[in-house]
């Protein structure tokens, strides 16, 4: 989702993802993958707990 339609959501926003609670997701800057994580699911909150940065590839700055 680009981050001007975050920006935009409202308190109660439902977003879909194809991922379940402690599933490791990819964590994409501009379409390319920065770091990895994990779902996490507190009561109400869902949260990507960042576990691992992505090497910058050579052709990319």
């Amino acid at each position: 989702m680009p981050i001007h339609q975050v920006l935009r959501l409202s308190r109660g926003a439902i977003i879909e993802l194809d991922a379940t609670e402690a599933d490791e997701v990819k964590i994409l800057a501009n379409n390319m993958p920065i770091a990895s994580g994990m779902v996490l699911v507190d009561r109400n909150r869902i949260a990507v707990e960042v576990k691992r940065m992505l090497p910058r590839s050579p052709d990319r700055r």
